[in-house]
């Protein structure tokens, strides 16, 4: 018998779209992803990468109605800059909650992508939220 198979990493995650422009603005815009090479498949589409890694494809092509969400319940980034995202969230008006991890203290804000498929984005404990920083700014005062 062989050895099991070894993961190394994760490659990517696929997403579903009827809006293939409308999908790259939101991860582009508003989660700093960037758009790049990607081969004709014959469908529209678009990969986008975080530095020199394809890490998100976005599947066109398809009708409302059959984007459906599956059994993965979200995808999840490790970000850096709290308080710059949820002001652009907001700027922006786009939904979103943000609570801290119980254990971690982990702060976590999760969106829906225009598709409807959810967004965790994770931040490291002692990042400053904009609440965290007007609470010092009154103490100091």
């Amino acid at each position: 018998m062989s050895p099991p198979m070894t993961i190394a990493a994760l490659n990517h995650f696929t997403v579903l779209t009827d809006d293939v422009p409308r999908t790259v603005r939101f991860y582009s815009d508003l989660l700093g992803l960037t758009e790049g090479f990607r081969p004709d498949l014959g469908f529209p589409g678009a990969w986008l990468y975080i530095g020199e890694s394809s890490v998100l494809h976005v599947v066109g092509g398809r009708s409302r109605a059959e984007l459906k969400p599956g059994v993965i319940d979200h995808m999840a980034f490790s970000a850096q800059g709290l308080a710059e995202t949820l002001a652009r969230l907001t700027a922006q008006g786009v939904p979103h909650t943000c609570r801290q991890q119980v254990g971690s203290g982990v702060w976590q804000v999760f969106v829906h992508d225009p598709n409807g498929a959810r967004v965790e984005l994770d931040f490291a404990a002692d990042a400053r939220s904009p609440r965290r920083r007007r609470d010092d700014a009154r103490r100091r005062h």
